[in-house]
């Protein structure tokens, strides 16, 4: 029996079908004409915190909204490892970088590598000192130390004393909170002494030096820590002294901090602390994000006011930042020094909708 031979471009049809499983899913799920999920790169700064820990519960809830295909690390305030960490990330085909290096100015390097491979990069907390990115998401870091030193100023009434516990001060928000807080203090709270101790975001090292510095002034009344990191030591030294006590007491030592963390608005409620700036790790996660996939598509922005509450400014020729909303947030919501808070338990805050 003679076989019949199809006509070339019939069966070039049915081989074309077959390949594609006539407009079915491929192996990934996606149809064959479909575009192909953006692979990005994530390096997480450290997971020892309870406000990282957050943020990276956050990113792959994200990525999912905007399509994203995820490639992530952990540099674990290394900038060593960061760095090897990125190599490996491009060696994966990422088409775009976000990352939060806690030490601002040894990542110039890396920046100069990645636009010189023209993958874009977004910075979550942190600015860079030199180098460009795409975009920076943080929040106004001055307004921390600004808000911290009205909140304890006007608690104090202006005169007494205040330790601050600093950051690190090769991080650009180490150095934003000090300076503003001392600027603001020296300004408005000539009477106040400040006890600048740097801490390296370190909770042991931020216990010790408190510790000194009340050895030594037993009569302090108010802690500035810059990061959640140091709430449980700080806690745990005003406890020993017999200083953890109701705000009404006269020996309540009055504490601020950063972050707005789940323990930070419980401590509040139980007046262990005063007051914290709620730091939005959701929002930090959606827009780094966000902004990454912009890039990939090849939009652009420019200053101004946004749709999400928040300025979008120009720190330097062609590095742009987007300052996200940070409120002050108290026991009862009231005003210091002209600066509005929020309670603390208003749903609004992330630190309240954690599942």
């Amino acid at each position: 029996m003679r076989i019949r031979r199809l006509p070339f471009a019939v069966a070039l049809s049915m081989t074309a079908c077959l390949l594609a499983a006539c407009g079915g899913d491929d192996t990934n799920g996606q149809t064959a004409n479909a575009p192909a999920q953006p692979v990005i790169g994530v390096d997480y700064p450290r997971s020892d915190t309870d406000f990282w820990n957050s943020y990276i519960s956050y990113v792959p809830k994200f990525a999912g909204e905007i399509g994203a295909d995820l490639k992530t690390t952990n540099s674990q305030n290394d900038i060593a490892k960061l760095t090897a960490n990125v190599q490996s990330l491009v060696s994966q085909g990422i088409r775009g970088l976000v990352m939060a290096p806690q030490d601002t100015a040894a990542v110039a390097p890396t920046l100069q590598q990645l636009e010189g491979k023209k993958i874009p990069v977004v910075l979550v907390d942190t600015r860079p000192d030199q180098g460009n990115a795409f975009m920076v998401v943080r929040a106004d870091n001055r307004a921390y130390g600004e808000k911290a030193c009205r909140y304890l100023g006007e608690k104090l009434k202006g005169a007494g004393k205040v330790v601050m516990l600093q950051g690190d001060l090769a991080s650009i928000n180490g150095r934003d909170r000090t300076e503003a807080f001392n600027e603001c203090m020296a300004q408005n709270y000539a009477g106040i002494k400040v006890f600048g101790e740097a801490t390296n975001w370190d909770g042991a090292v931020a216990s010790q030096k408190l510790s000194t510095v009340l050895t030594a002034n037993p009569d302090v009344k108010g802690v500035y820590m810059q990061s959640s990191f140091a709430l449980s030591g700080t806690l745990q030294v005003l406890k020993q002294r017999g200083l953890l006590v109701a705000p009404d007491d006269p020996k309540h030592v009055f504490v601020v901090s950063n972050d707005g963390i789940p323990q930070e608005l419980k401590d509040i409620a139980a007046g262990n602390i005063d007051a914290t700036v709620s730091q939005p790790a959701d929002l930090y996660a959606k827009w780094a994000l966000e902004y990454t996939k912009a890039a990939i598509d090849g939009k652009t922005f420019a200053p101004g006011k946004t749709d999400h509450d928040s300025t979008i400014i120009e720190v330097r020729p062609g590095l742009l930042e987007d300052q996200l909303s940070a409120p002050l947030v108290t026991l009862d919501g009231g005003t210091y020094g002209g600066i509005p808070s929020v309670k603390h338990d208003d749903k609004s805050l992330w630190g309240n909708n954690l599942s």
